[in-house]
């Protein structure tokens, strides 16, 4: 299981999601993983699990990017906001937009850590929040886009997580993929 989606079942759930908001039928999502059609309906339908090549093309395909104006913008006030927040992919945990306070607890440049994923710095409390979202319909059109909860405590020097009350906001970008607003509160 890759260490980027927690989930086993979420990247078959995500390919359809991917598939009918892009309007890209079975048989052309087959040729772009080199794969049979059925092959494709097996993994939406959670009967068969992607190998992992096939989990880290979809990653790359569903990852949230900034490009459009808006989503540009977007990162814009993530980075200027006053409070300690950052903007992540909600599927990858990639770091997309860091605030200056939030940046400051860090002991790894922003620049660093930009593009790359922050779930190996999740506590236990994230890691079970994380786990239950699917559950929640998190993903659903439809969903409550934020949840609050206690994130417990990490004991990275990278980046360092304290207890505190966080609220995570499920932001969906122009191009259809979201993005989750991380607050501490």
């Amino acid at each position: 299981m890759s260490d980027i989606l927690p989930n086993p079942a979420l990247p078959g759930f995500m390919l359809r999601q991917w598939r009918l908001l892009h309007r890209v039928k079975q048989s052309y999502a087959a040729e772009l993983f080199s794969v049979t059609q059925s092959t494709i309906s097996r993994w939406e339908s959670g009967v068969l699990a992607l190998d992992p090549l096939a989990q880290k093309k979809l990653e790359k395909l569903l990852a949230a990017r900034l490009t459009a104006a808006a989503d540009q913008a977007l990162g814009r006030l993530v980075r200027e906001s006053s409070r300690p927040v950052h903007l992540i992919c909600d599927l990858t945990h990639r770091l997309l937009a860091c605030s200056a306070s939030r940046a400051a607890q860090f002991a790894t440049p922003v620049s660093e850590l930009l593009g790359s994923s922050l779930w190996r710095f999740a506590t236990p409390n994230i890691i079970c929040k994380e786990a239950e979202l699917d559950k929640s319909g998190w993903r659903e059109a439809f969903a409550s886009p934020a949840l609050e909860f206690l994130t417990g405590n990490n004991d990275s020097p990278t980046v360092p997580i304290s207890q505190s009350l966080c609220r995570w906001t499920r932001m969906p970008l122009s191009d259809g993929t979201t993005a989750r607003l991380v607050e501490s509160l």
